[in-house]
């Protein structure tokens, strides 16, 4: 592998025009293809096998032309100190507003408004009301004239001194992330710069990287609506391909000027960083798709999709970076190289070959080979102790309950409680399959059920075979007192009687995530672990790599425990509401977490085996890797957590717990798993550590990561070149 990517690195430097221009169309024409395709939708939600979706196909079935996946939306109306809604003035002007809906912008995207007066939707003292609207197409679909209409609704009714506040999912929207992606990248591109001393080696792994995100993105966006895939798909896409794209660029651009320090002519050196560097990347790369495909095992097609179309900007990503980078590298000639012939950075205008002071990589190396045993002891015990919180985790979908209390969402969740009870905020819906009579005693049996407020009647269809009955819990959506009223509902019924609805469909969502983790864990981790046995040949070294990964994780999983579901730090970070971590939560930080992970323990340690290869000491090995890799591994690390640091000035509760999580994670695994027990470990092992079965060596194909094979070939090359006609001969391979 390493001789043709060796290849493939110096043909595309020397033919630099023609694969700028390849990429460069297929840029355009995937931007034409996202441009000239309809708006992408919301896209089909579904969790086979779970007894809330059995319900919802029943629904679709029994109930043709009512939108059981529709939005809804509650605006809730509270009379001013002393009054009461059904007062005559009150009265009008909630009037207004349902009639306002019916009539107004958006009334063709309405599937029903609910007058609360009519429905029973006034509380027991009445000061609060609230009017059901219900819309014929998910929140992400309507048009923002509907919206609009539903935001401008209450505007009247307040001027008149109600207050009126909007609750659901109609007022679904993309989350505002603030100025802080902003400041991520921005960070991002002066670590780049600290890193390389030259701003054209600092922009081009933003550059490549977004026109690899720029290619993945659009082509999602100009198949979103062929391939069901919906308008969330490409935020994956997007974090992904960006965090490797940057990474891998990085890796490239750092061993090409390696080789430059070494005396090599250009291409030569883009040939030799793509045959070694490029190694890595392309097996970094397999890590992440192992990890977002083995997304599938989860057997919900929405993250299915979502991991299939982000692992493709991944090998996106890993092309760039073995082609359109070496072109890159050059048309931009020895400008990658550092400004200045002085450059505190870079040598301090040393020739090449001289001896240098040692870096600050070597010094660390050199540190942790004297102390393995303390660094080890520090890092596991210290990453343990954080860990301890996870213990205590307590998944589930966050709902109005978890918005920042500025919100319109937040303020009628929480009029809704003090009006009616908690359980208002998440009623379920009972799906009767069979006849009146199996209905009503249905009815009798849940109003004898603890933890029950109330129970309507049953709503039959037209055919009088099917029912839907509301119910309404005494307790929070979110709490644990609804799920084991949902679960006895359950349990006492037979398969006639399904509970669905949003709070009880995200109840099984949680539990199917649940029981998915340990499968899709032993699923990456097992396919990594043989990978990475082949990029390595040892069996201690990808053990090893496993292990630390997963306690990076659990250590991540315990800091956003005791930041969003304890509140621990929490106003540091913005945290208004505590509860229960996002189900998608851990599943999702182990496919992230672990392609990224991977990526620095491939390029970190591939330098090692690259040098114990090539006959350094197990120890010295440990100091060369640090010594030339150390920099770029910190400098990923950092941009990465910068990135999705940059989340956590979220709106949104969700997407602020995501992007410290990943922080956090990338955080733990780089500076304290790759950065120190990472040598103490391979210090402590000695030879053991590259220790593989003779009977397994010789099974295992050889992939050469450390370029061996390169080496050899080049030696050959060199002996019997005769001019430079055998340099354009091994071009044109």
């Amino acid at each position: 592998m390493a001789t043709f990517l060796y290849r493939l690195g110096r043909g595309a430097f020397r033919r630099r025009g023609l694969v700028a221009l390849i990429w460069v169309a297929l840029l355009f024409a995937a931007g034409f293809g996202a441009a000239s395709a309809s708006a992408p939708t919301s896209g089909s939600f579904s969790i086979p096998g779970t007894e809330a979706q059995k319900a919802f196909d029943v629904l679709d079935k029994k109930f043709p032309g009512m939108a059981a996946d529709g939005a809804t939306a509650r605006i809730v109306i509270k009379a001013p100190a002393g009054a009461k809604v059904s007062d005559p003035e009150p009265k009008a002007q909630v009037e207004k507003i349902v009639e306002d809906l019916k009539s107004g912008p958006g009334k063709d995207q309405i599937s029903s408004v609910a007058d609360p007066y009519q429905s029973q939707a006034v509380s027991q003292d009445g000061s609060t009301a609230y009017i059901s609207t219900k819309y014929k197409v998910s929140g992400m679909e309507l048009t923002d004239a509907t919206r609009d209409a539903l935001k401008e609704s209450g505007k009247d009714a307040q001027a008149k001194g109600l207050t009126v506040e909007i609750g659901g999912d109609a007022l679904m929207a993309a989350p505002e992330t603030g100025s802080g992606e902003i400041i991520g990248i921005a960070i991002a591109a002066i670590v780049l710069v600290i890193t390389f001393g030259s701003l054209i080696a600092a922009g081009l792994p933003l550059l490549t990287a977004l026109i690899g995100v720029g290619i993945g993105v659009s082509s999602i966006t100009a198949l979103a609506n062929v391939l069901d895939l919906g308008n969330t798909t490409s935020t994956l896409a997007m974090m992904i391909g960006l965090a490797v794209g940057i990474d891998y660029a990085l890796f490239i651009v750092s061993r090409y000027r390696a080789e430059l320090a070494e005396g090599r002519e250009r291409d030569e050196a883009a040939g030799r960083a793509a045959g070694t560097a490029g190694s890595a990347v392309v097996f970094a790369g397999l890590t992440v798709v192992i990890a977002l495909v083995g997304l599938a095992v989860v057997n919900i097609p929405m993250l299915t999709k979502m991991g299939f179309a982000a692992a493709g900007t991944v090998v996106i990503a890993v092309l760039v970076a073995l082609t359109l980078v070496p072109a890159i590298l050059g048309f931009a000639g020895k400008k990658v190289l550092p400004a200045g012939e002085k450059s505190k950075l870079f040598g301090k205008g040393k020739p090449a070959g001289a001896e240098k002071k040692a870096n600050g990589g070597t010094r660390w190396a050199r540190f942790v080979l004297r102390r393995p045993v303390m660094v080890l002891l520090a890092g596991v015990i210290g990453l343990g102790i954080i860990a301890i919180p996870a213990s205590k985790l307590e998944m589930g979908l966050p709902d109005d309950g978890a918005q920042p209390v500025s919100t319109t969402q937040r303020q009628a969740y929480d009029m809704l409680s003090d009006g009616f009870g908690p359980g208002f905020n998440g009623p379920l819906m009972v799906v009767v399959d069979g006849d009146k009579a199996l209905a009503d005693r249905t009815v009798e049996r849940i109003k004898g059920l603890e933890g029950v407020a109330a129970v309507m009647p049953p709503m039959p269809n037209e055919a009088g075979d099917a029912s839907m009955i509301s119910v309404i819990p005494k307790d929070r959506p979110s709490s644990t007192q609804t799920e084991n009223l949902v679960h006895t509902i359950r349990d006492g019924s037979g398969g006639d009687v399904m509970v669905t609805g949003a709070t009880a469909m995200n109840i099984d969502f949680s539990q199917k995530m649940n029981d998915a983790l340990l499968p899709y864990l032993a699923l990456v981790v097992g396919l990594a672990f043989l990978l990475l046995m082949l990029v390595f040949r040892s069996i201690l070294v990808p053990l090893k790599a496993a292990l630390g990964f997963l306690l990076s994780v659990v250590a991540a999983l315990g800091a956003v425990v005791a930041v969003f579901q304890w509140g621990w730090l929490g106003s540091l970070f913005g945290v208004e509401q505590t509860g229960p971590i996002m189900s998608m939560m851990p599943i999702f930080m182990v496919g992230v977490v672990f392609g990224l992970a991977m990526d620095y323990e491939v390029f970190l340690v591939t330098r090692m085996r690259e040098a114990y290869v090539h006959g350094e000491r197990p120890g010295q090995a440990v100091v060369t890797g640090f010594r030339y890799s150390a920099r770029v591994v910190v400098a990923a690390a950092v941009i990465m957590i910068a990135v999705f640091a940059g989340f956590i000035g979220a709106s949104e509760q969700m997407v602020k717990m995501i992007g410290f999580g990943l922080a956090v994670a990338v955080f733990f695994d780089a500076f304290v798993v790759r950065m120190a027990i990472v040598p103490a470990v391979l210090a402590l092992l000695g030879h053991k550590a590259w220790w593989l079965p003779r009977w397994l060596d010789r099974l295992l194909p050889n992939v050469d990561v450390e370029g061996e094979s390169l080496r050899r070939h080049l030696k050959d090359e060199a002996g019997s070149s005769e001019g430079p006609d055998k340099d354009r001969e091994l071009v044109n391979v």
